[in-house]
């Protein structure tokens, strides 16, 4: 494939840094006057996210009407590092991706602000959360408008800050601030991956800028290409929460809601597909690296499905769903050619249906007094008429239902993976997003079912639940309008405006099924799924744990994803800090400490000897003598021979 050459940006396009200033400059506003801006911090946050938005339409508008040769705008702002033969641009690109991604943050995220102004309205602390959150907002812009794998860096960093900050913004509650620490330090692992892997680009290629990397992978060995995409690959898995680095994103709901749909929807999870897509030259460039791809994939939607279908928390169900669908996306990333757009196109109508059901899940807290078990609900659609159309269209376009969004993004995917030329990769990975998606099916419909229907199972404290307010329900029914009609209008338009960064659409390929077939497939299992789900849940479910087999058990407790990474990772990591403390204390320290007090006791031994007395000191010289005198005697006669 060939690369574009990025033109450099002029006109309207040359005021691209505006899309990162505008966010960042509220959240320093927020921080820096503190209560002063307490009245009217919060809507600052909404317009500053909601003018990000318009100028991005605007640029998205202008790069439109480019020819797709030259689709594209770099701006260069200043010279970030200049250090030897390292040299890094402070520089942006706006160009197809990039375009989408800007759009999906800032419309989705202004949606998600203007929601959380209602949700945080009795927050004494709403200013500071309206300032992390505009500060999450342009750290993840210009982790998507970087031109370099450094400016990518610069804001991958600045969304891990951010994401800290907003998870553990309740702090004082115990949960949030484990959460927020296990979300920091399990990023960590990924971001050091990324890191060493923007280094091996450096001493391979002598740049980070995307086009001389991308121009220079042909000339790498195959080795280089292997090692520099696994790195990526463990960066990505660690900011989308991908198989083996998952655990921290189910416990990021500890978060204020509309958090938990910024994070799960619109920017943070989407990260890790975006690092792939923008880094296609390098994934493609070789076969084992896209079958690991694939294959972490693969096996993250499983894992989020079996988890999912086990979980009473209804934000965690959905933060599950997001770990599935997020593997979707990998996998379809993994695959390649036209793929990479169709991952695209599931990621942007994602954003809409998973936003949607994040921010209703809030709407039913809301009306149930901040009550999450689903196994308490029942009987909402009346009470929460809105709530329940608008989460409605979430889920039958999430669990794939024609013609809703979910259908024309997901079922390619499944497609897309029956057609690997191998045939076992065709039958395991096809089979695996086929299996995805009827359970998909069933634990969506669990969770729709229990929280909307059946008898009520309300607690005696929250026994009149509410419709929330307009400004949380005009969100709610934006998201919704575009859970049903996005899904159909992208899958037409986004390939072929995404063929300047991947490369002409290919030859539809041959699979071991007809797509016909499949679509057939796919219809069939998401029913089945539903229709179980349904048959079992639609009366209820029991309040107290039941009895579970060993499946439903392992599911329940994360497959005991938490129990080996504290067994293998964090109790041997307690235990080695615990020895190391102690060698520190008992060996250096004990070296150093002892070394000093021999000195010390020594030397105050020799300084009795110093008594200030003629005659001890005409004594000691005597004696001195008399030792010279007696040796001198004894070597004359032998003694010492």
């Amino acid at each position: 494939m060939e690369q574009v050459d990025y033109a450099p940006a002029t006109g309207v396009l040359s005021s691209i840094w505006l899309l990162v200033a505008i966010p960042l400059a509220s959240a320093a506003i927020l921080l820096l006057l503190g209560r002063r801006a307490d009245k009217w911090g919060h809507w600052l946050g909404v317009l500053a996210v909601a003018a990000s938005f318009v100028l991005g339409l605007i640029f998205f508008i202008k790069l439109g009407g480019l020819d797709a040769e030259h689709r594209s705008a770099q701006l260069s702002l200043f010279d970030f590092i200049d250090v030897g033969s390292l040299k890094v641009d402070f520089g942006l690109l706006f160009d197809p991706l990039s375009g989408v991604f800007v759009l999906l943050i800032t419309g989705v995220g202004s949606l998600i602000h203007l929601y959380a102004v209602g949700y945080m309205e009795h927050d004494a602390d709403r200013r500071r959360f309206f300032a992390y959150f505009n500060l999450f907002v342009a750290a993840m812009l210009l982790l998507v408008l970087g031109n370099n794998y450094v400016m990518l860096y610069f804001g991958w960093e600045g969304v891990g800050v951010a994401s800290y900050l907003l998870i553990s913004f309740w702090y004082t509650r115990p949960s949030a601030a484990t959460a927020g620490k296990k979300a920091f330090l399990m990023n960590r692992v990924g971001d050091a991956g990324l890191a060493v892997g923007v280094f091996l680009m450096f001493t391979t290629v002598g740049s980070t800028q995307y086009d001389k990397v991308f121009s220079s992978v042909g000339g790498m060995s195959a080795t280089v290409v292997l090692v520099m995409g696994l790195l990526l690959l463990l960066g990505a898995a660690g900011k989308s929460g991908q198989f083996p680095l998952q655990a921290w994103l189910p416990d990021a709901m500890e978060g204020p809601t509309p958090v938990s749909a910024l994070i799960h929807a619109a920017t943070m999870v989407t990260a890790g597909v975006y690092l792939i897509a923008r880094s296609n030259p390098i994934f493609t460039a070789n076969e084992t690296l896209q079958l690991v791809v694939v294959s972490v994939g693969a096996l993250t939607l499983l894992i989020g499905c079996v988890i999912g279908a086990a979980k009473d928390d209804i934000k965690r169900v959905l933060a599950w769903s997001t770990v599935s669908q997020i593997g979707y996306m990998f996998l379809c990333v993994g695959l390649g050619g036209a793929a990479y757009a169709l991952a695209i196109v599931h990621l942007l109508a994602h954003g809409f249906f998973k936003a949607n059901m994040f921010l209703g899940a809030g709407s039913v807290m809301h009306g149930m007094h901040d009550q999450v078990d689903i196994r308490r609900f029942g009987a909402l659609a009346k009470p929460m008429r809105i709530t329940w159309i608008t989460f409605a269209t979430g889920w039958l376009a999430i669990i794939g239902i024609p013609p809703l969004s979910g259908f024309f993004s997901k079922e390619p995917i499944i497609a897309a993976a029956f057609e690997r030329e191998s045939t076992w990769q065709a039958w395991t990975f096809g089979m695996a997003a086929l299996i995805g998606a009827g359970l998909t099916a069933f634990y969506m419909t669990r969770l729709f079912v229990l929280t909307f229907h059946g008898p009520a199972r309300w607690t005696e404290d929250n026994q009149h639940p509410h419709e929330s307010p307009k400004i949380m329900t005009i969100p709610l029914i934006l998201l919704a309008i575009g859970s049903v009609g996005a899904g159909y209008l992208m899958s037409t338009t986004v390939p072929d405006w995404l063929n300047p960064v991947f490369g002409e659409e290919q030859a539809e390929a041959t699979g071991v099924l007809s797509h016909t077939v499949i679509t057939i497939l796919s219809i069939l299992v998401t029913l089945i799924g539903a229709g179980l789900a349904w048959a079992l849940f639609r009366r209820g479910t029991a309040l107290a744990p039941e009895p579970a087999g060993i499946v439903v058990t392992a599911a329940r407790r994360n497959l005991y994803t938490d129990a080996f990474n504290e067994a293998v990772f964090e109790r041997p990591g307690i235990y080695l800090t615990r020895a190391l403390v102690y060698l520190d204390n008992k060996g250096v320290d004990g070296l150093v400490n002892g070394l000093a007090a021999g000195v010390g006791g020594g030397s105050g031994r020799l300084r009795r000897l110093q008594t200030g007395f003629v005659r001890s000191y005409a004594l000691s010289m005597l004696t001195g003598a008399m030792l010279v005198v007696g040796a001198f005697l004894a070597i004359q006669l032998g003694w010492l021979a």
